[in-house]
């Protein structure tokens, strides 16, 4: 085919232009636009040959145009060089991924541009019939090439697995979620994907001259202070709003920052993070009357500052950009970093505590808070708070077939309860909500510091050290915080919090890490980590099938209104799992697709918008390590928890055939699926036993976690645990952990709103010490 003749041509800087414009009149936060490259490119030309024939052996150019769809045709015909994929992955690569082995995979990249590296990591398949025999990879033909990918993952050296494994998940995630200046993806059409919310607009340029400053910026916008402002300006701010301000005289550079501290601020408490359980302290600390400051490491992205693009708001509101994964790659993490953190993005289910649950940790681990009233009232209030109910309107695709399914076969099915309206139906959540109407922290409790006078937050820093030093009784206590503030992707200035408290809540991933950097020795600091492991089925719905509309698509309407508890075992342990549905748009989609082939992923990929998926979501009792963070993140199913997914995997596929679809499948490498209405009773019967027992240990099942928790759990003895009942850390007086990390075990259904009854219940313990502070003072 002529490519020349397709609609998709470089920028000249390996990005993307297309005759094609969006229906937006859009001004979103310009690091949530499209358009260019975030990252700058650091590769080898070497290791670039070698990206390049990686990433256009998964997605090759392919011929279709007899088909007589244009837009089908011009997907299969664009490469993904012809997209700018390998060069936007080359930045990835080097300049925003922070994982141990990538360092490993620019080696490896460098090693298939040569013959003999070639040799070594393809074997006898990359040898020619004909003088010079040897060959790099770049050098073979495509068919060669995708023999070799096919084969990778299957393999028995781990690290050639990974390596494809990486490969994969990377070329495909950034292929189907870049965008051109227009905020569009040439693919998409093929797709039936319409892009972001039709129905978001941001505000036109008539608008914006009349607009508010709350309009303009956000409802917390009188609440942020951009430390990029000259340091007079600085000043000014932080005494206005009643918060000392000191330039140190001594400019030592403090141990864990190259740069001299800038400023030293003074206020009652600050708090790392401004997630579910950080917003809450900071809400309920600065409405009582006390000085708040609020360090978040990511960015504050404004309601009508979204873009709901889903590759530059992965990367501007995800941890790690959304592309987390463990030190082996057997699970991939998805983490809030923005302001409002995990709550901002979330998928707006809202649960108690579950009985079993607060049973287990008052009987088992001795934590009688959990028994008492004061844990129910803090329920009571934060569920208020966050207007969560349960009723539905205008039930998306995927929970309307989990729906059916489970109504066909008898399962339970009901309603998830949601911190939104009944009439909340935006499948864009997840990239933060464009009305503000899912009530994340950014939409409760940092309005409540915001309105009490006494908060202010401060976006983009991220904090180093907890400082501390000892007591008259040699008792360590917390002195503040020693964090760095990010112009970008340059570290711009240092600065010191002295507080009489300090609040750590920077989530289950990345406190450990914290409270190691700075000194605390408790062994249990990074263990015992819970990831509630999921795994998916999935359902072909065909858009000439008589019982769903051809208008509804997998993306759109609620993201999660339906679950189903016929694994739960929620009447005795609850170590079992729940179905509920998810929210994945192209990229996402396409990590968790198995890759058969080139052509296969295409094929699957066009069937995106009519593609269900369901997951399950375990109680797991198996756990992981945070060490170094980033550097260093483990885990490892328990076999419990394998049967208990393998199990739901069977329920699953049943439910999908009962609702409907033609085809059904899972993510298993060799890409198992069946034609449901094509098979017997018996050949059902035996993909579906088959399907359910493939092991999930070997790395051939992509296994996801969006809920992190555990790794600096609570208790009652310092042995077992690293924060008390009042969630104060062992080792340091005046340094409490308020976050998913406190967890005493895995919790079995989505934990924002026992996140923030913790937190609740230890910002009324904080307002205790420092009422004893301000009276000895």
């Amino acid at each position: 085919m002529d490519h020349s003749k397709t609609k998709v041509m470089s920028n000249g800087n390996g990005g993307l232009h297309h005759h094609h414009l969006h229906n937006q009149s859009s001004t979103p936060h310009r690091l949530l636009r499209g358009g260019k490259f975030p990252y700058v490119n650091k590769l080898s030309a070497r290791e670039m040959i070698s990206l390049t024939a990686i990433c256009d052996t998964f997605l090759p150019s392919m011929d279709i145009s007899g088909t007589g769809d244009e837009s089908l045709a011009t997907f299969y015909a664009t490469s993904a060089s012809m997209a700018g994929t390998p060069e936007s992955l080359g930045g990835f690569l080097s300049g925003r991924l922070e994982h141990p082995a990538i360092s490993l995979l620019r080696v490896g990249l460098w090693f298939l541009s040569t013959w003999y590296g070639t040799f070594v990591m393809c074997g006898f398949a990359s040898l020619s019939s004909h003088f010079p025999y040897f060959q790099s990879f770049p050098q073979l033909p495509l068919r060669t090439r995708e023999k070799i990918l096919q084969s990778w993952f299957f393999s028995y050296f781990s690290l050639l697995s990974m390596f494809s494994k990486c490969m994969k998940y990377l070329t495909l995630r950034i292929f189907f979620s870049q965008v051109d200046e227009n905020n569009y993806n040439p693919s998409w059409k093929a797709l039936g994907y319409c892009g972001p919310d039709p129905d978001f607009t941001n505000q036109t340029q008539e608008e914006e001259a009349s607009a508010t400053e709350e309009e303009l910026f956000g409802p917390l916008c009188k609440a942020l202070v951009d430390l990029q402002n000259p340091k007079q300006v600085l000043l000014q701010t932080f005494q206005k709003a009643g918060f000392p301000v000191s330039v140190p005289i001594n400019l030592r550079r403090t141990i864990l920052s190259p740069q001299p501290p800038c400023l030293t601020i003074s206020c009652d408490a600050v708090v790392v993070g401004s997630g579910a359980g950080g917003g809450v302290v900071a809400g309920v600390l600065a409405k009582a009357g006390y000085k708040v400051l609020v360090l978040e490491k990511g960015d504050y992205m404004a309601r009508r500052n979204l873009s709901l693009l889903e590759g530059p708001s992965a990367d501007q509101m995800y941890e790690s950009g959304g592309l987390l994964a463990s030190d082996n790659l057997s699970a991939l993490f998805l983490a809030g970093s923005t302001v409002g953190g995990g709550s901002a993005i979330n998928w707006s289910a809202s649960f108690r505590t579950p009985a079993h649950v607060t049973t287990e940790w008052c009987s088992e681990h001795g934590l009688q808070l959990f028994g008492t009233k004061a844990y129910d009232h803090a329920l009571d209030v934060v569920c208020e708070r966050m207007g969560v109910q349960q009723d539905v309107v205008n039930e998306g695709f995927n929970s309307a077939v989990l729906r059916r399914g489970c109504l066909e076969l008898g399962y339970p099915v009901n309603n998830v309860p949601r911190n939104s309206p009944p009439d909340h139906s935006c499948g864009w959540c997840h990239l933060g909500c464009k009305d503000g109407k899912k009530k994340g922290t950014q939409e409760t409790w940092l309005i409540d510091l915001l309105q009490s006078g006494n908060g202010l937050i401060l976006p983009r820093s991220n904090a180093l050290k907890i400082l501390h030093k000892k007591d008259e009784g040699g008792k360590k206590v917390a002195t503040g915080v020693v964090f760095e503030f990010k112009n970008g992707r340059e570290i711009k200035e240092t600065y010191i919090v002295e507080s009489k408290v300090t609040v750590v809540a920077c989530g289950a991933l990345m406190t450990p890490s914290l409270l190691r950097r700075s000194g605390l020795k408790n062994a249990n600091i990074g263990k015992h980590l819970h990831i509630h492991p999921t795994v998916m089925a999935w359902g072909y719905f065909p858009e000439t099938s008589s019982e769903w509309p051809a208008e509804m698509k997998s993306y759109n309407s609620g993201i999660m209104t339906a679950m189903s508890t016929v694994v739960a075992n929620s009447d005795t342990s609850g170590y079992g799992a729940v179905i509920q549905t998810p929210a994945l748009h192209p990229g996402m989609f396409s990590v968790v697709m198995p890759w058969i082939s080139a052509f296969d992923i295409k094929q699957r990929m066009s069937r995106f918008s009519r593609t269900v998926h369901l997951f399950e979501l375990a109680r797991d009792k198996g756990s992981g390590w945070v060490g170094n963070y980033p550097k260093s993140l483990t885990y490892s199913l328990d076999a419990v928890d394998e049967e208990n997914l393998q199990w739901g995997l069977e329920k699953m596929l049943r439910i999908l055939a009962a609702a409907g679809a033609e085809e059904i499948g899972t993510h298993h490498q060799t890409g198992m699926k069946l034609r449901v209405k094509d098979a017997a009773p018996e050949e059902f019967e035996r993909f579906v036993k088959e399907a359910s027992t493939m092991k999930l240990k070997d790395l051939l099942t992509p296994v996801s976690s969006a809920h992190q928790m555990g790794s600096c759990r609570m208790g009652v003895d310092p042995k077992r645990s690293a924060v008390n009942e009042r969630g104060e850390t062992w080792e340091v007086k005046g340094l409490f952990v308020a976050d998913t990390s406190v967890f005493p075990t895995a919790l079995g259904i989505n934990p924002m709103v026992t996140a923030q009854a913790i937190a609740f219940c230890t910002a009324q313990s904080i307002l205790e010490v420092l009422q004893k502070k301000v009276k000895g003072d």
